[in-house]
């Protein structure tokens, strides 16, 4: 049906929005600092997740995590729970990531590939063993230790050059290349395998009321939502779907050219594939709004002032000399002089531009000259 082919159409513009969006905030935060635009990690849902233990117990956030991303972490699980994986089929920036190359993927070589299911059923499990391993070390080591090896992370500092790539994130860029190749060739590659976010979902998913359901008085057995299901869900031998693979993307039942004969349900209520999107996305711009309205929504270190009391373990290389010098309460002059920095600099230079001007300078070492 036409009117199906535009809501497929609206979908893809979504989903292309919200990586744009992030991708923007990446960029930004590699090129102007974590003072001005947030981490791809406190963008994160997940970065909630590994920090929940240390703010617990310790009332503090992992590094790169913060308020707002614990509230976008809760607004997620509100839309697991109604609406079971639909961030993932609908907001989810590296699901976007993964089905624009499977687009890419499938204009070059014009068919998708399905994992055999001897191999595919076992490999399901791993995203959950994976969340239980990243859960285990980030609680033990009170930090994100994943970081190197995510290729998400990666992904955020594409912008930051070839070297970080190669270096601090080799693993990590590897990962993110096997994803990305291999989504070119099966679809959701991650989501399916790896993703320890899904498998959270799909664990909250399991008291979700929605479901997709088949009248089978009106299919026809044309299989099409079968071989659409980017998760390689077989809808077309189902009478309902509850499993917890489904991303509610609405792709079969946009797929389905009889009215009727594939509904998504909310409990007994039937929603049409239009609405469903708009409701998912609305609910979750409406949660961020009100935590930004109410001054909660964070997800930037907040400016130094005088107030501010800095440890020199939390400088960071997007602050300025200044900046350093008021949050530790060290003397600016004192702060020139442990750190080897000739007066010509300004005082509103980044540390990380200090480089440019003192030969081998490092925040690491500065840090420690400076306790």
């Amino acid at each position: 049906m036409k009117s199906n082919k535009y809501v497929k159409y609206l979908r893809w513009v979504l989903l292309g929005f919200f990586l744009i969006m992030v991708t923007r905030e990446a960029y930004l935060h590699q090129a102007q600092g974590g003072g001005v635009a947030p981490s791809i990690h406190a963008l994160c849902p997940y970065g909630a997740l590994e920090t929940f233990y240390s703010l617990v117990f310790g009332g503090t956030f992992l590094q790169k995590i913060f308020l707002g991303t614990m509230i976008l972490f809760g607004i997620t699980l509100v839309l697991s729970v109604i609406f079971r994986r639909s961030f993932c089929g609908l907001i989810c920036p590296f699901g976007a990531l993964q089905e624009f190359f499977g687009i890419i993927g499938k204009k070059i070589f014009h068919k998708r590939l399905i994992m055999p299911l001897v191999i595919d059923k076992p490999l399901r499990y791993l995203k959950y063993i994976i969340l239980v391993v990243t859960i285990y070390f980030a609680w033990k080591t009170a930090g994100l230790w994943m970081d190197p090896y995510d290729p998400w992370a990666a992904y955020g500092h594409i912008s930051a050059g070839f070297a970080s790539l190669t270096t601090e994130y080799l693993i990590g860029t590897i990962t993110l290349v096997i994803i990305l190749v291999g989504s070119m060739f099966y679809d959701r590659f991650f989501c399916k395998y790896l993703c320890p976010m899904g498998a959270i979902y799909g664990i909250i998913s399991k008291i979700s009321p929605s479901k997709i359901v088949r009248n089978k008085d009106i299919c026809i057995n044309c299989n099409l939502c079968s071989k659409s299901c980017p998760m390689n869900i077989d809808v077309a031998n189902a009478d309902k779907v509850t499993s917890t693979e489904c991303i509610g993307c609405q792709i079969c039942v946009i797929s389905c050219p009889l009215k009727g004969a594939l509904k998504y349900k909310i409990g007994k209520k039937t929603l049409k594939p239009l609405f469903v999107i708009i409701l998912v996305v609305v609910l979750f711009f409406t949660g961020v709004f009100i935590s930004r309205t109410v001054g909660v929504f964070e997800v930037i270190p907040k400016q130094i002032t005088a107030e501010s009391k800095l440890n020199v373990d939390e400088i960071k290389g997007y602050m300025t000399i200044k900046e350093v010098s008021i949050g530790t309460k060290i003397e600016i002059e004192k702060v020139y002089e442990k750190l080897g920095i000739p007066d010509s600099v300004s005082e509103n230079t980044k540390l990380k531009d200090v480089k440019n001007f003192v030969d081998g300078f490092e925040i690491e070492v500065a840090k420690e000259n400076l306790k």
